[in-house]
């Protein structure tokens, strides 16, 4: 196994296997064929065509859209198409800096193969022997890859809320880090990837940020989604994303990142230049 393979097991997917979904004439996400079968019944909502699915020209701005949308949602969450709602919304657009067209649940946003933007975070302390990373172990009864490895801090990225005030929100609520602390968290890019899975398509975006953290700073999870925090020196994590698929698909992206711009996957590496190509897909 290599590094390699965890970069394309998040670009693996055939775009034969869905259909273009459209909204204001703009191609906005992806959605899978027996998908889009099962919104043809919502006439008012979609003109559900081969070649695309188009959100109905009749709803012609933010509100109605996001309004129409939404019902759709709760119609095929209650038959248990659509689970996981988080009571989030995400907004629909051509890019992070476009103005949204719309809004909609972020449980929604996988079938419709939106782009969904996160902020994750790197946590590490420099000891004598070398930097080590604060790892989260997610919790059993997380909805979403419950009890695998996790970054630090990590996070959906909501409308109506910045990236680095979501970052500080996450922090405190995942790990315990004050405020103060959590705002000298360092942007460092972003990561792309576009992946295939279970519940749609994922063609996403990660904001990626590294802290240094205090020798005495363990952090402590506050909201539930994560069972133990575990310090590690970077050989042993770089082995497990390496060798294994412990850690949340996504996740290991952000540390090969990490491993790269500090030099511990070194310009030698004979993958280095297809590792870097890979982490922005």
């Amino acid at each position: 196994m290599s590094f390699l393979d965890r970069i394309r097991e998040c670009n693996t997917h055939d775009l034969g296997n869905f259909r273009p979904f459209v909204v204001a004439g703009q191609r906005v996400g992806w959605v899978r064929h027996a998908f889009a079968e099962r919104l043809s019944r919502f006439r008012d909502t979609f003109d559900v065509m081969r070649e695309a699915v188009r959100l109905s020209d009749r709803l012609s701005d933010f509100k109605s859209r996001s309004e129409a949308l939404d019902a759709v949602v709760r119609a095929l969450e209650a038959e248990k198409v659509i689970t996981g709602r988080r009571d989030e919304y995400y907004p629909i657009g051509t890019s992070f800096a476009a103005a949204p067209l719309a809004r909609i649940e972020r449980a929604a946003i996988p079938p419709f193969g939106l782009r969904a933007h996160g902020v994750h975070m790197n946590g590490f302390v420099r000891k004598a022997d070398g930097i080590h990373m604060w790892i989260g172990r997610r919790a059993k009864d997380k909805h979403t890859y419950p009890g695998m490895l996790d970054n630090t801090v990590a996070g959906g990225q909501p409308m109506g809320i910045s990236l680095v005030d979501n970052l500080v929100k996450e922090c405190k609520e995942e790990a315990a880090i004050p405020e103060a602390l959590a705002r000298r968290a360092v942007p460092i890019g972003a990561i792309t990837y576009c992946m295939e899975a279970e519940e749609g398509l994922k063609p996403d975006v990660q904001f990626c940020y590294d802290l240094e953290l205090p020798p005495d700073f363990t952090p402590r999870n506050i909201d539930g989604e994560i069972a133990e925090f575990m310090l590690w020196p970077m050989d042993k994590v770089a082995a497990i994303v390496r060798d294994t698929t412990e850690f949340k698909f996504n996740c290991n992206l952000v540390i090969i990142d990490f491993l790269v711009r500090h030099g511990l996957i070194a310009p030698e590496h004979p993958d280095y230049l297809e590792i870097v190509r890979g982490l922005r897909a």
